[in-house]
């Protein structure tokens, strides 16, 4: 066995010099910038105190740097997850509370073992039953309900909070009209601030400069402001080592939400990381390799007090573009999340919650993908069909059920391809032994006593019935004149014990009219 190949890490920290460290060093700055903020945030999001987002920003990094094959995506507390793991959590306990909290550590002890246990037995071909249709409405309904969910901190008023639109929808028709407006002023300003950045420059620390200007204005401003809500304490140290507890009943409870998260955190992160391999040519992403880094980022991070964590799309762009060339730019970041946490979470104590929201807000609505809805549509149908299916169910019923709903209709789909593929009847080319599909060579010869028929694709049990009945019907054109049929299998790479039986009975079938 190589043991570069099970401990990445090997392949370039031997190797490693200043050039190296240099872009390291800034995009890592730069990362654990935005990291920060970003990570009190989605811990509001998952109904968590802040000072979890930062602990979910230390252990899970420094695992995926020493166990994961892409050298430059970040791992870390993100919008998707967190939202996630609060409407699982949620239904179990009181946002929060002690139970809560420590649920969703032992969620990411969960996750981190089947995403482990995927990976040693190389199961990463599971995932890929979830098509791009899929991914693409899940994520688009997803991050309209964080966005949606994220209006209550925005106005500063108390809306009801779930994973389905329309009870949000109605619950913020019926209250909008009590928001608070020095809270929405700070909101509304620091959106605007943050997509005036954004336009710019993607590596301008935005979310940094909002943080700021919000701690400064109700810091020097709050006595003359209405009900502000902010952060408060967020405790100081470290995170103690500390073995989730549980018991085999909340493990059944938790496995539906444990699996989503699963396969949406190994989506997202092979998904980047493809993205990032495209880029430069020193490494390849290996999927299975990335299960088993996610796994251990789960599990060791949830010794440590993490709860469930993946990869960030932001976070990786924004890593790979300040010029991070290895892990040590993650490690660069784990060390700001640590000076942060042992001196300057008083800092934080002014922020308003209502900038956190924005940032939420701006991050998770660049998700909602319209490009892709448009190509989908002008493409294929059938897939923008898949994808809208996907998008209403996860925004109406739940992303439980979204998932639920988009694997399920992929599987269908997939069946339904398989079991109805391509055929065709071949003609005969002129002056010559070839010969080709009269669908697309108009000048080929068919000839009336002969059926050269064409299947283009395995012979198995959900097809076999498919390729008999057009076998008959095209015989049953050729009328009393048919003398012979040839079978042109160079496309069917496989056949089954349904398939042979079915052929065994043609045959029969055609001798008794000859």
């Amino acid at each position: 066995m190589n043991i570069k190949k099970v401990i990445p890490i090997l392949e370039w920290l031997p190797n490693y010099n200043k050039s190296l460290f240099k872009g390291d060093l800034i995009a890592g700055i730069t990362v654990g910038i935005i990291l920060i903020p970003q990570g009190i945030a989605y811990a509001l999001i998952a109904g968590l105190p802040p000072i979890y987002g930062l602990y979910c920003a230390l252990v899970p990094q420094v695992m995926y740097a020493i166990f994961g094959s892409s050298r430059q995506v970040a791992i870390g507390p993100v919008a998707m997850d967190s939202l996630i793991v609060a409407t699982g959590v949620s239904t179990l306990a009181l946002a929060g509370s002690e139970s809560y909290i420590s649920i969703a550590i032992l969620l990411a002890l969960l996750v981190g073992t089947i995403q482990f246990i995927m990976g040693i037995f190389s199961l990463g071909f599971i995932v890929n039953f979830l098509s791009k249709p899929v991914i693409t409405g899940f994520t688009s309904a997803v991050a309209l309900i964080i966005g949606l969910n994220q209006f209550r901190n925005l106005l500063g008023v108390d809306f009801v909070q779930s994973d389905q639109v329309h009870i949000i929808l109605e619950d913020i028709w019926l209250q909008v009209s009590t928001f608070n407006l020095h809270t929405t002023i700070i909101g509304l300003i620091s959106v605007a601030v943050i997509i005036f950045f954004r336009k710019i420059n993607k590596k301008i620390p935005n979310a940094l400069i909002v943080v700021v200007f919000g701690i400064l204005i109700t810091k020097f401003f709050g006595d003359s402001m209405n009900n502000v809500a902010i952060v408060k304490d967020i405790p100081s140290g470290l995170p103690s080592f500390s073995i989730p507890t549980f018991d085999v009943e909340q493990i059944r409870e938790l496995l539906p939400i444990a699996l989503t998260l699963v396969m949406v955190g190994y989506l997202e992160t092979i998904s980047i990381g493809k993205s990032l391999e495209a880029k430069q040519e020193e490494y390849r992403v290996r999927p299975n390799q990335e299960l088993i880094a996610l796994g251990l980022s789960n599990i060791v991070g949830s010794l440590f007090k993490a709860y469930p964590t993946t990869s960030s799309f932001s976070r990786s762009a924004i890593n790979q573009e300040s010029g991070a060339k290895t892990g040590m730019a993650a490690l660069i970041s784990v060390v700001m999340v640590i000076i942060t946490l042992l001196f300057l979470t008083p800092f934080f104590y002014f922020l308003p919650k209502t900038v956190l929201a924005a940032i939420i807000i701006v991050a998770v609505f660049g998700l909602i993908n319209f490009k892709e809805a448009t190509f989908l549509w002008k493409a294929n149908n059938l897939d923008f069909w898949l994808m809208i299916a996907t998008f209403l169910s996860t925004l109406f019923f739940g992303i439980e059920y979204g998932i639920i709903v988009g694997v399920g209709l992929s599987l269908i789909i997939l069946i339904f391809r398989t079991s109805r593929p391509y055929f065709t009847e071949l003609g005969k080319v002129p002056n010559s032994n070839f010969y080709r599909n009269k669908n697309r060579f108009k000048e080929v010869i068919i000839e009336d006593d002969i059926l050269v028929f064409r299947f283009d694709a395995q012979l198995f049990y959900a097809n076999s019935s498919y390729f008999r009945d057009n076998l008959d019907a095209m015989a049953l054109k050729k009328g009393d004149h048919l003398k012979l049929i040839v079978i042109d299998a160079e496309s069917i790479n496989r056949i089954d014990s349904t398939g042979v039986e079915m052929l065994k009975e043609r045959i029969k079938y055609y001798q008794k009219k000859v």
